[in-house]
């Protein structure tokens, strides 16, 4: 079975990074893709960020785009989030993802096991 824990949660200035870790452990059958997401309370999980781990070609969301870099090292079975330029409206939980079923690498219905979160929050 394939479990994800994220790390590297925590409160940052808006103007500032922060990087995200997700490590695989158990069963890594199924992480071909992963994906970064993240939510506020009472809003829809949104995607932020895919990775083919194959070749680490990346795809990113409309609020990622240019700010933020997604990685994957194999060896380490650790998948990243580079976050740069943070402002207020990134605060969320950010969520890692994998066991895409098929669909949109940014849906959340296309991925079967998720992390427990980690919570960014983004200080103006």
């Amino acid at each position: 079975q394939l479990r994800l824990s994220e790390f590297g949660g925590g409160s940052v200035e808006a103007g500032g990074s922060r990087a995200l870790s997700c490590v695989q452990s158990g069963s890594t059958s199924s992480t071909t893709f992963m994906a970064w997401f993240r939510q506020l309370p009472g809003k829809e999980r949104e995607g932020v960020a895919a990775i083919n781990t194959a070749d680490n070609s990346p795809w990113y969301g409309d609020s990622a785009k240019g700010r933020f870099t997604i990685a994957h090292d194999g060896a380490k079975n650790t998948m990243y989030l580079q976050m740069n330029r943070l402002k207020p409206d990134d605060t969320a939980t950010y969520y890692c993802a994998a066991g895409w079923t098929g669909g949109h690498l940014l849906d959340r219905k296309s991925y079967q096991s998720w992390g427990q979160g980690t919570q960014v929050t983004v200080a103006s």
